[in-house]
């Protein structure tokens, strides 16, 4: 039964108590200069009162459960979010919403929720979603990460910018092997390979992605194959990953390191680009574990140093976080524009999901409990003095 003050909720709820629920929330978020029905942008409007109980007693997953049914909408949902989670809004839970954050910090602790008989479900769930989407959604690179804003207008130019800052901090050169980890749609493979003269051999968990990743590359010296990184072999001039360590998991980051290290040959550069949390945290937001990402978790800096002691020297660690804010902005206007194309094809509560999970992501990045990170690492046995390029 869930206890706030002197209100309990539970199965056998009374209509005094349902009644107060409201008032619990209200008082809460009010904290955080948000108001149910209110008349600012990023106020909450209640279109169903089921919405204060699911809120109440499942917490982020109630929450995003009911905005997906229709419960609830705000105009500013990016707004609403960078308010709630500047407020650490996660922290002030209480009751069950309270024990099931708790029983979400022990199933990562004591599962290894990204082994390798998992290591395929978010390439199922997630990037398989449908490639029209991502078509729609993202540039014409298909750059599903952070682009790199400075000196670019278009969310074109920053992926392009973020691609060429890419190569060039890995000092690519003609000839050269390059493996990437997490291979997206083939926009890195094919640029490196055109602009750089680099072979390339790219991996993903996601049949989708790789059936268009090698369309989009034919002709060009670039293969993908679909496989979890831990069973790579062989070594490579240079090693890149790109969104992909969010989905490794704290319990495998040692073996993914490992593996770089094997990997990687010893005059090498592997440049790791991965979403960073301000904090070491136990566990992901439950609503984006359950819909979205199944079985991620964001590492902090704290997680990333401690792990690569002794395998790898930090040449660079570049952050651009809030480059993530406008990336996910532009990924937004382009699914809207998109919509009536798409919407034949996928249901009201799907349009509903991916607003959600790119305008709540938004938000996070907005109030820089995300960052954005590209270290640059290399072997101790590396002979060549590395030069920062940004």
């Amino acid at each position: 039964m869930l206890k706030t003050g002197n209100l309990s909720l539970g199965d056998g709820q009374s209509v005094r108590q349902r009644a107060e629920a409201p008032k619990v929330l209200a008082a809460l978020i009010q904290e955080a200069g948000i108001s149910f029905n209110g008349t600012s942008a990023w106020d909450i409007q209640i279109h169903d009162e089921a919405a204060y109980q699911r809120i109440l007693s499942k917490g982020s997953l109630g929450l995003g459960e009911a905005y997906v049914d229709g419960l609830w909408d705000a105009h500013s949902l990016d707004e609403l979010f960078t308010r709630l989670i500047d407020f650490d809004i996660d922290q002030k839970v209480v009751g069950w919403a309270k024990i099931r954050l708790l029983g979400e910090m022990l199933r990562h602790k004591f599962s290894n929720l990204q082994s390798t008989k998992r290591a395929f479900q978010v390439g199922e769930q997630h990037y398989d979603t449908g490639n029209d989407v991502f078509e729609a959604m993202l540039d014409p690179t298909m750059s599903y990460s952070c682009g790199f804003w400075e000196k670019a207008e278009t969310l074109e130019q920053a992926q392009l910018n973020k691609l060429d800052m890419i190569c060039r901090k890995l000092d690519l050169q003609p000839g050269e092997q390059l493996l990437e980890i997490g291979c997206g749609w083939g926009g890195l493979a094919s640029y490196a390979a055109e602009n750089y003269g680099v072979e390339v051999a790219g991996v993903t968990v996601s049949k989708e992605q790789q059936a268009l990743a090698r369309q989009r590359c034919a002709g060009l010296p670039v293969k993908i194959k679909l496989m979890d990184y831990r069973d790579l072999k062989g070594q490579f001039d240079k090693i890149v990953s790109v969104g992909m360590f969010e989905h490794v998991g704290a319990k495998n980051y040692p073996v993914y390191f490992e593996s770089a290290e094997r990997l990687l040959k010893q005059n090498g550069l592997f440049l790791l680009h991965t979403i960073g949390n301000h904090c070491t945290t136990k566990s992901v937001d439950p609503w984006i574990d359950k819909y979205i990402f199944p079985n991620g978790k964001l590492p902090s800096a704290r997680e990333v140093s401690s792990v690569i002691e002794n395998k790898f020297i930090i040449e660079d660690w570049h952050n651009f976080g809030q480059d993530y804010d406008k990336t996910l902005m532009a990924w937004m206007d382009n699914f809207d524009k998109a919509w009536p194309a798409l919407k034949s094809e996928y249901s009201e509560r799907f349009y509903r999901m991916w607003k959600y999970y790119l305008l709540s992501c938004a938000g996070y990045f907005r109030c820089r409990q995300g960052q954005l990170w590209q270290l640059v690492l290399s072997k101790r046995a590396r002979s060549d003095c590395y030069r920062s390029v940004r």
